[in-house]
């Protein structure tokens, strides 16, 4: 047998300061969740790791919707 998957949901996330002053690490999260300037968006499935990514960087980016249903 096998299992079938679930459907994932999406998360809808925005860049809401820049990343002048951050750490390198906390700039390459933020280019691993595909945002490169100020007030740009993006849609991400919404799995553990974009959630752990979110979390490291959530001063710098605004979670705008979350369908997880």
């Amino acid at each position: 047998m096998m299992s079938e998957k679930k459907p994932v949901g999406s998360i809808r996330i925005r860049l809401k300061k820049g990343m002048i002053a951050c750490s390198p690490v906390q700039r390459a999260t933020v280019n691993g969740l595909g945002l490169k300037r100020r007030e740009q968006e993006r849609t991400l499935e919404n799995t553990s790791a974009v959630r752990g990514m979110i979390k490291k960087v959530l001063h710098l980016v605004e979670v705008l919707e979350d369908s997880s249903r």
